[in-house]
């Protein structure tokens, strides 16, 4: 219930504010504005922010944690080592997303301990909540992001008051974030590639020299690399490569 009640908390947190306060249309949806300045929203809206945010659920899990840069690392070691569709993509994506979980717990924590409890135990505004919320998520972003990626998106949004960094809109530290990730999964997969190629070469030369040349390198390869890969315990080592990647 904790990671149910923190993931929604997390997509709702990006949803941008809705206005609903016209007489005539759900009556029970209204938005108010307290004394201070601040908005309150009735229960009923928070609940219907929160179920609208549930359709976002997936794209948030995928674009705005390690899950990218994961499930990219497996699908590039499997086509390296040759097989096709061992492990499955099902088996991939879960993997991913465990991983993900594993990576992503003291953020998670944080925000929960920080935003969401608060805000369940009538502490803190939903705003509030939100705004708390996605500082830990937002340091996380920065500190997988390129400055060179954030910087190209920055200018091309056209923001000219940005003096740092930490101060730039989810709106651009989002696409950065994603393209920054994309980088590091293809810097991994390329060293993951290399041992693989060079035996790939080995077979195939002496494939060559013994006149075999009907025969698929391939073919011959495969169980000398799964052999390779099991020997060197390559799942711990791929699995804790992409861990350390991210300062785990």
């Amino acid at each position: 219930m904790k990671w149910i009640i923190l993931l929604v908390t997390l997509v709702s947190m990006l949803l941008p504010e809705v206005a609903w306060a016209q007489d005539g249309i759900l009556p029970a949806v209204t938005v108010t504005t307290g004394p201070d300045g601040s908005t309150q929203y009735s229960v009923t809206m928070q609940i219907l922010l929160l179920m609208t945010a549930l359709s976002f659920l997936p794209a948030m899990v995928i674009m705005l944690t390690s899950f990218t840069r994961i499930i990219v690392v497996l699908s590039i070691l499997r086509q390296a080592i040759g097989l096709q569709q061992t492990p499955s993509n099902q088996v991939l994506i879960g993997m991913s997303l465990f991983m993900t979980f594993f990576i992503m717990a003291p953020v998670f924590d944080r925000i929960y301990a920080d935003a969401v409890k608060p805000y369940i135990d009538e502490s803190l505004t939903i705003e509030q909540a939100f705004d708390t919320g996605k500082g830990p998520l937002k340091e996380f972003m920065l500190a997988q992001t390129r400055i060179t990626d954030l910087q190209t998106f920055i200018e091309i949004s056209g923001y000219q008051n940005i003096q740092s960094p930490e101060a730039a809109p989810m709106s651009v530290l989002i696409p950065a974030f994603i393209t920054s990730e994309l980088k590091t999964a293809f810097q991994i997969g390329f060293m993951l590639f290399v041992p693989f190629l060079v035996l790939d070469l080995v077979v195939a030369s002496i494939l060559m020299a013994m006149g075999m040349m009907m025969l698929s390198p391939m073919i011959v390869s495969l169980p000398f690399k799964i052999m390779l890969f099991v020997l060197v315990d390559g799942w711990s080592l791929v699995m804790g490569t992409l861990a350390n990647s991210f300062g785990i």
